[in-house]
């Protein structure tokens, strides 16, 4: 963040880590009280009225489920994690029958909203969702907002690796944000100077197993049960942090090509990919120059 006085940049940033913190509560798993385990608990029995932004957070999940033509479901939190345990111990996949069993209960489709009353009623029994794949991104922009609601001019916001960047450093240039090398996650590949921008990486280089000498993602793809794999990260690039995150994972679980395709259809949102090969992949709006990996 930018700003003259060090007392005044310090409440301005908590303004911002206490946006952060109240999203957090607001969408944890982790509360058996909050709104997103009620809506669970009462799975294929009752609607649960909702806050509104709740609702509305939920509403955009299902348009961008629809976007993405299902990659991206926050149902996805309903899937069985007894055959999944991305360790060293974990030597073979399911069968493709039993993997599809497991991922049944994902369907966006099957949440419904009622707009009237705020209540939000997912209709099969034992269907759960979370908000993994668009927190973050929701609560950095967030935060970026309040803060620039509270005369913060110029800045960047970090949230666990999503980022979201407004006005300029100090000397009117744009800040710098790195993409890390999956190979080597401490070690960026490319920069790249933004304002006004948002970005965010998905990567298997975080979590995988390897079998049969492949690597698996531990992203699991929702309509075939079965962990993702040709893609070691996924950068995008929006003016929205929120969408940012979102679409990450979709472009991961739907591979290069066809996730390609969709974000050169979407307007203000931009991709950067490589694959297991160590080739790299950009929208029609990028020309990144950078060194082999």
């Amino acid at each position: 963040m930018v700003a003259g006085d060090e007392n005044w940049a310090n409440k301005k940033i908590d303004i911002g880590i206490l946006e952060i913190q109240r999203i957090e509560k607001l969408l944890t798993t982790f509360d058996d009280k909050s709104e997103t385990n009620l809506i669970n608990k009462n799975a294929g029995k009752m609607p649960v009225p909702v806050c509104r932004e709740t609702f509305e957070l939920i509403k955009r999940s299902i348009r961008i489920s629809n976007i993405t033509q299902g990659a991206f479901d926050i149902t996805y939190g309903s899937i069985d994690k007894s055959l999944w345990n991305f360790d060293q111990q974990m030597t073979r996949l399911p069968d493709e029958k039993t993997a599809k069993k497991l991922v049944r209960l994902i369907n966006y489709k099957n949440v419904s909203l009622n707009e009237e009353n705020s209540t939000v009623f997912l209709t099969e029994q034992g269907m759960r969702i979370g908000f993994g794949g668009i927190g973050k991104g929701y609560a950095a922009e967030r935060a970026r907002q309040v803060m620039m609601a509270s005369g913060v001019q110029s800045g960047v916001v970090n949230a666990s690796g999503d980022l979201t960047t407004w006005g300029y450093k100090p000397d009117g240039k744009p800040w710098t944000i790195a993409i890390a090398n999956p190979n080597f996650k401490n070690e960026a590949f490319s920069y790249m100077s933004i304002s006004n921008m948002a970005v965010a990486t998905s990567g298997n280089y975080e979590k995988y197993v390897t079998i049969g000498g492949k690597k698996y993602s531990h992203t699991i793809n929702p309509k075939t049960g079965l962990p993702v794999t040709g893609i070691k990260s996924v950068t995008i690039i929006s003016t929205n942090a929120e969408i940012a995150d979102a679409m990450a994972t979709p472009v991961t679980i739907m591979g290069v090509k066809a996730g390609l395709d969709m974000i050169n259809q979407i307007k203000n949102i931009e991709a950067v990919i490589i694959d297991d090969d160590d080739k790299l992949y950009t929208s029609k709006n990028i020309n990144l120059k950078v060194p082999l990996l």
